[in-house]
This record gives C-alpha cells, structure tokens and sequence, in this order.
C-alpha cells in the first residue's frame, strides 16, 4: 500500500513541472519555425483553413506565436508541436513539446 500512495504522489508532481508532458485534452498545436534569433525563444507559424462565409472557399490564414525553446533545440524551417503554458511575457505564452520534423538541407 505504501509503494502505491508514493507512485502517485510522484506522478502528481511530475505532471506540475513546467517542462512535464501535455495535459490530455490540451490544445496542441504544429507549426514551422520562421525565427530562432531571440534567446530561448522561438516565432512558429501555424496555418489553419477558414471557410469564407459568403463564397464558402477555404481561405489560408497564418498565425505568428512565440513559444519558449528552454534547450534551444529548434531551428529555421523545423516542423515543431507547441502547447501553451503559463504567459511568460507581453507575447509569448505558448512552449515547444517537441520537434517533430527537422528542416532539410542540415
């Protein structure tokens, strides 16, 4: 019985840290990395599909985050998943999980 209280109150702890993996149900997003010049952050591009609403076609739109890279692990054209987290400063409220393609030509 004892072991099983401190598992769970380890695993409690794990899933507060700041780095810890997401949440489930917590709104992921993939984006490529446009800029890794600030320091231990990084600008990600995220695209999605509007419908129009007269027209009815689907319209492009991007959007521009700024996500932590704590490690510095991302580069310029990395296809890179994001989750948000606590607003770290005026614009960057989002960090990256992982990095899930790198870019060609490295």
């Amino acid at each position: 019985m004892a072991t099983e209280t401190q598992s769970t109150a380890e695993t409690s702890s794990a899933a507060a840290a700041p780095g810890a993996a997401p949440v489930p149900g917590q709104r992921l997003l993939t984006g490529k990395v446009v800029s890794n010049k600030m320091d231990k952050t990084i600008a990600v591009s995220v695209e999605r599909l509007v419908k129009h609403p007269t027209y009815g076609k689907y319209i492009r739109r991007t959007t521009k985050l700024l996500a932590h890279d704590e490690s510095g692990t991302s580069r310029e054209g990395d296809l890179v998943i994001i989750a948000p987290c606590r607003p770290m400063s005026r614009r960057k409220s989002w960090r990256l999980l992982e990095v899930v393609q790198k870019a060609a030509g490295r």
